[in-house]
């Protein structure tokens, strides 16, 4: 399983140039609020996403009064070779090497280093709209299916394409009907990988949330897609002179959600903080599940703030599932260092600790 032995970060959010090396196993990180414990963090899922997981743009990634960013790092990789990832970005271009050699599309490198990330930003999963659910969806798909990625950039550029030709005020039906061909051929695969990858997820979720709350409700997650109805060649047909009138294309897989249920109402509605926050813990884990036997191997898990989430106790149960040897490198960040130290060192005694003052980290030694 690829392990990250050493991390270069330079003019990251806080951090203005930090080399530290960690444990193959579990790795602590604690500090204050705003001190660079998740910028740590989104640095490390940025090596493996090329993007951040909790800003839009890389614009909002440069350190203050920089213009670019770096981070390396150097992996342990399955069949034992070692291999240096890097990405370099700046407003004019983004550069992603794997031995120092570029990559031909950013997108190859999706996939290549697995991971997975519990934040508190996650409750936006909850509280907002189905764009934040389809993102969690195409985040862990676009991993594990590289023909998911592609159909959903191709998908994407259509429908920006078709968009834009409504919004202009042309009306060839001819003209509209190629674009709806070739949105249907991309929303397929997409639709039958969402609607397979959901039924899979949804059990393991609900196994995942038995532990941590002791089983007193039941979850799942409901998919829904226009795609159920009809194919979207039908459903584009169909809504062709709607389409027209809106300036945009108002049926598709961009209009997907995944509703988040407690008892069959939805979690939204009905569940309370902490049993929204339970849920979300348990979708995540079941996401490191599925990805793990996707893969053959464990991804690198994240874990930013998950005592805000839970109670020491099921933070506790949680760690020790996954420190074991079946499970990859974990990264688990607090702002109490004796309460992490405490956790950890009551599951296992291969573990790294640091701390962090204004972007700066210290690794304490024992």
């Amino acid at each position: 399983m690829p392990t990250l032995r050493k991390i270069v970060v330079q003019d990251f959010r806080n951090i203005e140039l930090q080399e530290l090396e960690f444990s193959p196993n579990v790795n602590c990180i604690s500090g204050g609020n705003g001190e660079g414990k998740t910028n740590l963090l989104d640095a490390i899922w940025y090596l493996s996403m090329t993007k951040s997981a909790l800003a839009a743009s890389d614009q909002y990634l440069y350190r203050h009064g920089s213009r670019s960013f770096a981070v390396s790092g150097l992996y342990d990789m399955p069949g034992g070779m070692t291999t240096r990832f890097s990405v370099q970005a700046s407003a004019d271009a983004k550069k992603v090497r794997k031995d120092d050699k570029a990559y031909a599309r950013v997108s190859d490198h999706i996939g290549v280093l697995p991971i997975v990330m519990v934040s508190p930003a996650d409750t936006a999963m909850v509280s907002e709209s189905g764009e934040e659910r389809r993102r969690f969806v195409n985040v862990v798909l676009s991993q594990m299916d590289a023909e998911y990625l592609s159909a959903l950039q191709q998908y994407n550029r259509v429908l920006q394409q078709r968009n834009k030709l409504l919004k202009s005020g042309i009306t060839d039906d001819g003209l509209l009907a190629t674009f709806d061909i070739q949105l249907a051929r991309f929303a397929d695969p997409v639709f039958r990988r969402r609607d397979g990858f959901s039924k899979a997820l949804a059990p393991v979720v609900n196994e995942y949330y038995a532990q941590i709350s002791g089983g007193r409700e039941s979850v799942g997650i409901e998919y829904r897609s226009d795609l159920h109805k009809a194919s979207l060649e039908e459903l584009l047909k169909a809504g062709r002179e709607r389409d027209i009138a809106l300036k945009y294309t108002a049926s598709g897989v961009q209009r997907d959600d995944f509703i988040f249920t407690m008892d069959g109402h939805p979690i939204r509605r009905c569940g309370s903080q902490g049993q929204q926050k339970s849920f979300l813990v348990a979708l995540k884990f079941a996401q490191y599940e599925l990805m793990k036997q996707s893969y053959g191997y464990a991804p690198i898990l994240l874990l930013d703030d998950l005592f805000d989430k839970l109670d020491t106790i099921r933070v506790s149960n949680l760690l020790q599932m996954v420190s074991g040897t079946d499970f990859g490198q974990i990264f688990l960040t607090d702002s109490n260092k004796v309460r992490i130290r405490q956790t950890v060192d009551a599951i296992t005694a291969d573990r790294t600790y640091f701390e962090t003052e204004g972007g700066v980290f210290r690794r304490i030694d024992e």
